[in-house]
Order: C-alpha cells, then structure tokens, then sequence
C-alpha cells in the first residue's frame, strides 16, 4: 500500500503501540495491518520504544530546546500545501465518479431495454432489528445466477470500523459474502455477493467491529424483516 492510503492508520500505531487505542479503532487498525508490512514495520519500530519508556527518568532530562523562530511559518506553509493537494485529489475524484456514474447509468439503461417485460426479479429487503442506539442496519438481496447479490447499508458506526458480512445456510454454516470498512461517520453501502443460492440462505449476518448481527431471510421469497440476533463476538 501507498504511504499515502496509510497515512490515517499510521497517526493511531502511536496509540495501538502504548495500549491506548479504543477498541472499536484497534479492531480496523489490526485488520489493516494484517496486509500491510509497511505498517506492520513502523508498529515494530513504535513498540520497542514504547517498552523502554517505563525505563526513563524524568528527573534526568533537561529543558526543552526552544524551536526555531521560523517552525511556525514553515508548518503554516505545509499545511496550506497540503490542504491544496487534498484539493486537487478531491477534484480528481470526483471527475472519477462522475464518469463512472454516466457509465454505470449507461449500462443501466441498456439492461433495461434489454430484459423483457417481467424479466427482472424484486430484491428481497431485511431490516436488522435490536440493534444499539443509532445504529442502522438494513440489506437488499438480489438472487442471480451465480448466487446472491448483497447490496448493504449501515448508519451509525465509528469511521474506519470494518464490517464483515455473511449468509448462513440451511445447515447453520457461515459462507463470507465480502467485507467492507465504513467511513466518515455518516453512512455507507457496498455491494457484495456470495456463491449462496438466495433460496438456500436462511439469514444474514455481518460483524461490526467485534459485535455480530443477523437477521433471518424470509424463505418463502418475501420481504421481510423479522427479529433479528445479536451474536458474541
């Protein structure tokens, strides 16, 4: 991974390396570092500091050397820098979306015209129940041919949070569907799939940092919520 994408994980490995990181942020952190060595090196590097501190003598350190009277106009600077290339990605971005909006709308449009009266199949809806106070999970499922599409929606959740998400089978067997991480506190969708038939599905669950929800699915095909389980993590 760029140092770039790792720049918000790396300003909490400080935190994660003293034991102070809340748990819900040291839950996503670990999960990034899973497939990160880069990280993973500087959390090293964090923690072998960290174990000598106890071993330091404040009554043994001198003053603070003052800074140099040019630190504060050389941070503004900085910062103004990096506000502007912050700018610049944002607008990059949107540029993306906005041309992959126009080709997602396209093709929209071509599998409309191209199904036939009747051909498309209503997606089955589940609304998780019981959940802590603000939260909001719901879930759309789409059967196809190569088994479910999930299209997930969560409100609620820490940012950085990762959520993972399954179906449970006939048999009480969990078969993952994807994961995803939510972001900048407000809400946040994805679109997963699994290789599960829909009909065969008799409940979907996702894991929100270390709390796991599920909701049954209607089995008869319509939609429905039901009263959903919160699990152990």
């Amino acid at each position: 991974m760029t140092a770039e994408h790792c720049r918000e994980w790396r300003q909490s490995l400080g935190a994660l390396a003293l034991g102070q990181l809340p748990e819900a942020e040291r839950v996503a952190l670990e999960a990034h570092l899973e497939g990160c060595p880069g990280c993973r090196a500087e959390l090293a590097s964090l923690a072998s500091v960290a174990r000598l501190m106890p071993l330091a003598d404040p009554e043994r350190f001198g003053a603070a050397p003052a800074p140099p009277a040019a630190l504060g106009k050389r941070i503004a600077a900085s910062i103004r820098s990096e506000r502007r290339a912050q700018q610049r990605r944002r607008l990059r971005l949107r540029i993306a979306l906005g041309g992959a909006t126009a080709a997602a709308a396209a093709a929209a449009l071509l599998a409309i015209f191209a199904l036939p009266d009747g051909g498309s199949t209503p997606g089955q809806q589940v609304a998780f129940d019981s959940l802590p106070p603000g939260m909001t999970i719901d879930a759309t499922l789409q059967p196809h041919a190569f088994g479910t599409e999930i299209h997930m929606y969560v409100k609620g959740v820490r940012s950085g949070t990762l959520c993972r998400v399954f179906l449970r089978g006939t048999g009480g067997a969990r078969l993952p569907a994807g994961s995803f991480r939510y972001r900048w506190g407000e809400d946040s969708q994805a679109v997963l799939s699994s290789a599960l038939d829909l009909s065969a599905a008799r409940a979907i669950g996702v894991r929100v940092g270390n709390q796991t929800f599920v909701a049954p699915i209607d089995t008869g095909g319509a939609a429905g919520n039901g009263n959903p389980n919160q699990e152990d993590a």
